[in-house]
């Protein structure tokens, strides 16, 4: 599925440009998040500081559907998708639908913004990350699962893992950003 996002999630704003052509734009990761209500607030905060342009991706394992209102909020649109631990598909939807900004787009979902064609998923699926990776396709794959924090390239694409918010593996929490102008991701220990 490939999504040009409406004007109202471009993220353009004239006090944020760096230059008249382009605009500044960076978007906050996060995922396998698993219920760490104490994390998720803390992660909210370090993503609501260091990610300008209002756009959020999560890359699933939400776990249960009370975690949607403390996402709801980063300030600006949450976009996710479905982990292999997200049971209650239906009640994360709704917990969605009561908030002004989260949306869970399913098991996949691609977007182009600031002429960057973005992947998000989770990850669990082998296979098809490594496929969506080698195709060179994609500016930008976001993808969690193995709950450790990378970045990598491969060709074109920019792969970035922001890695656990939960901290439950590896004990190392983190998530992450993407700047579209630079092309570069940063992670950040929570």
């Amino acid at each position: 599925m490939q999504n040009d996002l409406p004007e109202s999630w471009s993220g353009k704003d004239e006090s944020t440009a760096v230059d008249p052509e382009k605009v500044l734009m960076i978007f906050g990761l996060l995922g396998d998040t698993h219920d760490h209500m104490p994390r998720i607030k803390k992660t909210v905060d370090i993503l609501n500081r260091e990610a300008a342009g209002g756009m959020f991706l999560h890359t699933g394992d939400f776990i249960a559907p009370f975690v949607i209102p403390a996402l709801a909020r980063l300030e600006g649109k949450v976009i996710g998708v479905y982990g292999n631990n997200d049971g209650d598909h239906e009640l994360l939807q709704v917990r969605c639908a009561e908030t002004e900004n989260v949306r869970i787009e399913g098991n996949f979902f691609e977007f182009v913004v600031e002429d960057k064609r973005i992947a998000l998923l989770h990850g669990h699926e082998k296979a098809l990350l490594s496929d969506l990776i080698e195709s060179g396709l994609f500016d930008l794959v976001v993808h969690g699962h193995s709950h450790r924090a990378a970045i990598s390239r491969k060709g074109r694409t920019l792969v970035i893992n922001p890695g656990e918010v939960c901290g439950y593996l590896t004990g190392k929490p983190s998530c992450a950003s993407y700047d579209t102008n630079t092309g570069k991701g940063t992670i950040y220990p929570i």
